[in-house]
């Protein structure tokens, strides 16, 4: 539930500062105000100290802690990767991918992240507007932000396809914005992360990697030139994060601690007890809120290091359920952990993929290898074909980024092997339009330009 916290009603619609907040939770309208970390009167852009408040709220602020969850969990469950444990009707649609245009889940999930884009947008156009900012923080502070919507706008034109994408703040406008194409919306994406390379330092401004930096912009950036079949960017853009030398691979046990060398970026908090903990552990003997897939248990080979780190068994009511435990701490009020965006194991993969995609099949398999020797195993066959080292690539993405942001769900449908190895799960369920998930019907009725995904 949004906290009532102004007497300006504001609808739920596609933006926050849409018509009416529609929560099926309580079944009634809402007045929210401003996000208690977005301040809105362009004063705030006038001093480096209060704009740098701004940007700090962006990665603080509850609307940003609420996609943790959804674009992580729900996307999981709709692969081969996590699932619920407790019977409800909006979890079980994504689990066996049959979401209602009414998903509560969903609805949310939608909303949070427009909420969050508004914020940044008006970050973004008071930055740009200011004059009197020193010219280095005002550089970074735009770098950070337009990164900050090209991350949302990523997860939700792979969850939803086309979407409304707003980038001003009029929110009268914003409110009734049709979907655009997701080819426009990948071209804004890179168009932004372009932008924050060029405004961002390669060092970091605080502790524990917690801003963006120009390396997480260009890590974001080698991802969506993969996911746009752009290889040779993807391998280029790979290269330079690799090659800066700012990073390294470490033991798996220890690749998510919050002063691991692996991370590019995290999303920080106040007691290094991580949402993800949280959520993939539990106490001995009872039942974790998300655990991994039995087939992705048993996919990993005998030996393998992520198997024996990452996973551990609990049983409960008489059900042995396989945890994930790449974050070891599940409560309390001082950890060490906070929530991994952005890992340089990733890069591997990435460049991995885009070099055997253009068959430099040699260096694909050196490049995986790296991750392989981590993990225990030996390397690759030197003898695989490329589309048996593809398929090699997609295994190791699966027992690699297994529980993080819904890499798997993303990995299948973008290599178009969704309807293989879901469809082959859920025989019963599973329809090609699963896909995309369904654009919430709270939204359609308040903004009619939204239009429906196929199959719903």
């Amino acid at each position: 539930m949004i906290r009532k916290n102004s007497s300006i009603q504001i609808y739920f619609g596609t933006m926050a500062m849409a018509l009416s907040l529609f929560l099926t939770s309580c079944k009634k309208f809402t007045e929210i105000g401003s996000p208690p970390t977005q301040v809105l009167t362009p004063d705030v852009f006038t001093s480096d100290i209060t704009a740098s408040s701004a940007i700090m709220g962006l990665y603080t602020g509850n609307v940003a802690t609420q996609m943790l969850v959804p674009y992580t969990m729900y996307p999981g469950m709709s692969a081969d990767d996590v699932q619920y444990n407790t019977p409800s009707s909006d979890y079980d649609g994504y689990e066996n991918n049959t979401i209602s245009i009414n998903n509560n889940l969903n609805a949310n999930a939608w909303y949070f992240a427009y909420q969050y884009l508004r914020n940044i947008n008006y970050d973004i156009v008071g930055l740009s507007a200011s004059t009197t900012l020193t010219e280095s923080v005002k550089n970074q502070l735009l770098g950070e932000a337009k990164f900050l919507r090209a991350f949302v706008l990523f997860e939700l034109v792979n969850i939803y396809g086309d979407v409304p994408m707003p980038l001003g703040n009029n929110d009268q406008e914003n409110a009734f914005l049709p979907r655009t194409s997701a080819q426009e919306v990948w071209t804004q994406i890179i168009a932004d992360l372009k932008e924050a390379q060029l405004l961002l330092p390669e060092t970091y401004t605080g502790t524990f990697r917690a801003r963006i930096n120009k390396w997480a912009a260009t890590t974001l950036l080698a991802r969506c030139y993969l996911y746009n079949k752009d290889y040779s960017n993807a391998e280029a853009a790979a290269a330079k994060v690799i090659d800066s030398k700012a990073y390294g691979i470490v033991a798996p046990a220890s690749a998510f601690v919050n002063n691991s060398n692996e991370i590019i970026w995290q999303i920080a908090n106040t007691t290094g007890i991580s949402t993800y903990g949280a959520n993939y552990n539990s106490a001995a003997n009872s039942l974790p809120n998300y655990s991994l897939y039995d087939t992705l248990y048993r996919s990993f080979e005998t030996g393998d290091l992520r198997k024996t780190n990452w996973t551990s068994d609990t049983t409960a009511s008489g059900v042995t359920y396989h945890r994930v435990t790449k974050y070891k701490i599940r409560s309390g009020t001082t950890g060490n952990e906070y929530n991994v965006a952005l890992r340089f194991a990733e890069l591997y993969l990435i460049r991995g993929e885009a070099r055997a995609q253009q068959d430099k099949l040699a260096l694909a398999k050196s490049d995986i290898d790296v991750l392989r020797n981590r993990a225990g195993l030996t390397g690759l066959s030197a003898t695989l074909t490329k589309d048996e080292l593809l398929l090699a690539i997609e295994q190791e993405r699966k027992v690699e980024l297994f529980g993080e942001w819904g890499h798997r769900w993303f990995d299948l449908k973008r290599t178009n092997r969704a309807a293989i190895v879901i469809g082959g799960q859920k025989k019963n369920t599973w329809k090609s339009t699963a896909v995309l998930y369904p654009v919430p019907d709270a939204q359609r009725l308040l903004n009619t330009s939204l239009s429906q995904n196929d199959g719903y």
